[in-house]
Formats: structure tokens, sequence, C-alpha cells
């Protein structure tokens, strides 16, 4: 991980935490890996230089808790962020050289096509499957004097699991792949084979054929074990 890109990435968590709106999000994605390194120390895990990624993901479960008003493309236009707009449903961006902010929501009901206004946060979000996975149990890991919060390890992987299946490009879906059964592997060295097999079990079974299925019966027979002890 570049110093100047994880350096921007603690910029914006710590403009969040001054502005009061961090506790209203949960960091989700590739950063995860970064920040999951205290989680997992003394355990063998994954080498930080590997974890390249521009995207910058925050998960709003609840977008109708936000009561602080922030406008967030202000709040990190002086960081070189500028706005974009993609795909014909207006789905709000912040961009910049190192890193893309983007905002999610879990995707409810039927689903919808349309972007979800963050009216609060200057900003629109994007509404996913799965996402609700991701929230469900979550760990706060401290960054300076204030905590981050992040999905369970358990979560994100089982999560990466089924998402990966669903990716297009292939580079993209072997990197997901990967990356969740090495989480995995180290979580059961943690001790914590318990604590997957409960989070496996708490998902609806359609979700567990996804994740069984993203396994390999012969490489991964000890996450494969630890799923059905």
């Amino acid at each position: 991980m570049e110093k100047k890109q994880s350096e921007l990435c603690f910029e914006i968590i710590r403009r969040f935490h001054q502005a009061g709106i961090l506790d209203n999000m949960i960091l989700i994605g590739s950063w995860c890996v970064y920040f999951y390194q205290d989680y997992f120390i003394g355990i063998p895990y994954i080498d930080q230089a590997t974890i390249k990624t521009r995207d910058l993901d925050f998960l709003i479960e609840h977008p109708s808790l936000v009561h602080k008003e922030v406008n967030i493309p202000e709040l990190l236009k002086d960081l070189g962020f500028v706005t974009l707009w993609k795909g014909n449903e207006g789905y709000l961006k912040l961009d910049h050289p190192d890193l893309l902010l983007e905002f999610l929501v879990p995707e409810r009901g039927k689903g919808t096509n349309k972007s979800v206004p963050l009216p609060k946060l200057g900003m629109n979000a994007v509404a996913l499957r799965f996402l609700s996975f991701l929230s469900m149990k979550t760990i706060k890991i401290k960054v300076e004097n204030f905590s981050l919060t992040l999905p369970h390890p358990a979560n994100f992987a089982l999560h990466k699991l089924i998402i990966f299946q669903r990716r297009l490009k292939a580079e993209k879906a072997l990197k997901d792949r990967n990356t969740a059964i090495e989480i995995l592997k180290a979580l059961i060295l943690k001790g914590e084979s318990k604590t997957i097999r409960s989070v496996f079990s708490a998902i609806p079974k359609k979700w567990q054929n996804k994740v069984i299925k993203g396994l390999d019966k012969d490489e991964d027979k000890i996450i494969l074990e630890a799923l059905q002890e």
C-alpha cells in the first residue's frame, strides 16, 4: 500500500470523525483488509504490499438515521476530490488520482436501479444485494483517538465468497476469492472457527449454497470443515 494513498484514506476517515458522521458508516470493500491487520496481530496474514485499490467504500445501513448535515464533497474538496457522475441513474462518486470514494446501501425489497439520496451528506448511494450481510456482525478498530466500524472478518470473507461469483472481470473475481480464503484461514488460526460457523449458519440457505459453491472441495477443505463442524 503506497504511503500517500493510505495517508489520504486516514485523512478522510479523520475528517468524517471530526464532522460527527463516522459513526453512521461502516467501512467495507478492500480497505478492510488493510485495517484488519491489527485484528490479526501475531497471526500470518495478507501482505499489505499486495493490497492495491482505489475504491474506498462506505456502507450506510440506515440513511434515515443520519441526522447531522455535512456536505461531503465540500468537506473533501481541498484534498483534490472532484464530483463524478456515473451511469444513467446518476451515481455520485468522489474522484481523486489515488482514491475513488463511494457510498453504498443495502438493497431492500425488489431493489431499485436508481441511486438512493443521502441529502444530509450531499451525496447519493448505490443499492446492492448482500450488503446487509456485512452489517450483521461488526467490529471496531481503533484509529488514532477514535474508532472505525468494519464488518467482522468472518462476514467480510464469506460475503466475498458470494460476490466474487457475480464479478464480470475474472481478475477481480479471483482477487476477491483469494482474499476471502486468506482471511478465513487467518480466523481459523486465531481460533475463531466457531465464529465462522455461527455467521455461516445465520445467513439464508441460498447464501450458504453460494458460499460452498465458491470453495474448492480439496484446496479449501479446512474452511469447509469449519463451516460444517
